[in-house]
């Protein structure tokens, strides 16, 4: 019978290792699994401000976090979804929410009778229809409240500052029993059969384990270097691959929204926090060098600047495989996907997830590991997908980084939902997907997708019925979202961060 483990180190802090090892911490709480986190002062995280997806109700459920603590540490704000500025086109802008929009009527889902009268009627907008769209579009905010009412069912996220929440995870962390090792990792030994033996530290220190957790960030130290497991490059599909950020001052509320404004040859981000904003600028060195980028970022902020611009490197995909050995890699050890819809959290709660469920013995069964690397493969792919989605619909042409994005070749699995929306409105569901039919609803109507025809069951519906329910739903939620208030007053009655307390 394989000994159990009975130590996990944690390589890496930042949100990855941070989240990691508060998880684990509670779920092994009275058991002697001890987990140790190595980090080094010396190396900052890349974090920029951070915006996240609903899964993170999750997490906190789980870790028994209270939001309004949570999110006056990390001064934190609410987020109902992203609007896209000039991504289907030049002047256009469309939003992404959060939550299904709607109803279904009857038998048919609520998509394919909206898609019949959207079509005969291009003024309609889908956001009238969700809301969560109308909420953020007007600046309210409430958590869910009462039943049989859109307000019952508002879903949402946050946006918060990325350094402050690895602070906040490592004093729940610690609290619970975990070690945090400061140090360097100047050595990674292997055992005789390539496993990890242990790290070997800055001044001569040394930390061994049972199982390694990579969370080193874009370096992959243990699995990708150490390990020697290759990287599965995207960038042909998902072409940026440097981003300029920058903190700014904010005159104003902030908006419970996540902005995404397309550029030349990326686009550029806003994240709305208590005290500031959060920016940046995606971009292509092929297309846009980054001389050009941080003078097209710092154009066209929306206030003035509170530090300098900081370039960042990347390239887009992830490791062919994500378990290895006795090492799993966690957050950017194991691959990036630019932060277009946010999914960098959700990715490594997946990854936590994943091996909560495939926790391993000392005697590392490949089943396990087999079924880890397939299921966090498909995690990655299904968000690639998504992602390219945005760049490769829609109709602009007007540099060479657009005509390269609408000219590319797609992965299959991407074209064929694209041809599936475009026949007759259908949107494949696949379960356990984190984007679901709403979502990708959203990014092709947004974007431009048209049907060629209707779904042929919702023409079959009477007209003059079909326009009265949707009208009333319309009103319905355009009378839930006069009742919300603002999201500034919502924050300061709930959550406010005491913004003298420096950061």
């Amino acid at each position: 019978m394989p000994e159990p483990i009975r130590k996990i180190v944690v390589a890496g802090g930042g949100t990855a290792g941070w989240m990691t090892a508060a998880w684990f911490a509670r779920l092994l709480h009275g058991t002697p699994v001890e987990i140790v986190l190595v980090e080094s002062d010396e190396i900052g995280i890349v974090g920029v401000g951070e915006a996240t997806t609903p899964y993170l109700h999750v997490f906190n459920q789980v870790m028994g976090i209270d939001e309004d603590d949570f999110l006056r540490f990390t001064r934190g704000t609410f987020k109902f979804g992203i609007e896209f500025v000039n991504w289907g086109g030049a002047g256009r802008a469309y939003h992404h929410p959060f939550g299904a929009p709607g109803r279904d009527y009857g038998p048919l889902p609520f998509h394919s009778v909206w898609l019949r009268h959207a079509l005969a009627n291009p003024s309609d907008t889908l956001e009238a229809y969700n809301l969560q769209s109308l909420a953020a579009r007007h600046g309210k905010f409430m958590r869910p409240s009462g039943a049989n009412s859109p307000l019952a069912d508002l879903t949402y996220a946050f946006h918060f500052d990325a350094s402050l929440y690895a602070r906040y995870l490592r004093q729940i962390s610690e609290a619970a029993g975990v070690q945090r090792i400061e140090g360097r990792i100047e050595q990674v030994r292997l055992t005789a059969d390539g496993s990890i033996e242990g790290l070997s530290l800055n001044e001569g220190r040394s930390v061994d384990g049972d199982i390694f957790i990579d969370c080193t960030g874009f370096r992959s130290l243990l699995l990708g270097e150490a390990l020697g497991v290759g990287f599965e490059d995207w960038s042909h599909w998902l072409p940026c691959d440097r981003a300029w950020a920058v903190p700014t001052a904010r005159d104003g509320a902030p908006l419970p929204f996540t902005r995404s404004t397309a550029r030349a040859s990326g686009w550029q981000w806003r994240i709305p926090l208590q005290h500031r904003d959060g920016n940046g600028l995606v971009f292509a060195s092929a297309f846009m060098n980054e001389a050009q980028a941080v003078d097209q970022l710092v154009a066209n902020l929306e206030g003035p600047p509170l530090a300098d611009p900081r370039l960042i490197r990347f390239r887009t995909g992830r490791r062919k495989k994500v378990w290895e050995k006795n090492c799993v890699a966690i957050g950017l050890a194991a691959g990036f996907l630019e932060p277009l819809e946010s999914t960098a959290i959700m990715l490594i709660q997946k990854a936590i997830a994943y091996l909560q469920y495939l926790f391993p013995d000392k005697g590392f069964s490949d089943a396990d590991r087999d079924l880890y690397n397939a299921d966090m493969g498909r995690e990655y792919e299904v968000v690639r997908d998504f992602l390219i989605l945005h760049y490769r619909a829609g109709e602009r042409r007007d540099s060479d980084f657009w005509r390269y994005c609408a000219s590319m070749s797609i992965p299959d699995s991407l074209q064929n939902r694209i041809d599936l929306f475009q026949s007759r409105g259908r949107i494949q569901e696949i379960p356990g997907e984190q984007f679901r039919i709403q979502s990708w609803l959203a990014v092709m109507w947004g974007q431009g997708l048209r049907p060629a025809a209707p779904d042929p069951l919702a023409m079959t519906l009477d007209e003059a019925a079909l326009n009265k329910w949707l009208a009333e739903m319309r009103d319905v939620i355009a009378r839930c979202c006069d009742y919300m208030p603002s999201h500034s007053d919502f924050i300061a009655q709930h959550c406010a961060a005491n913004l003298t307390v420096p950061e």
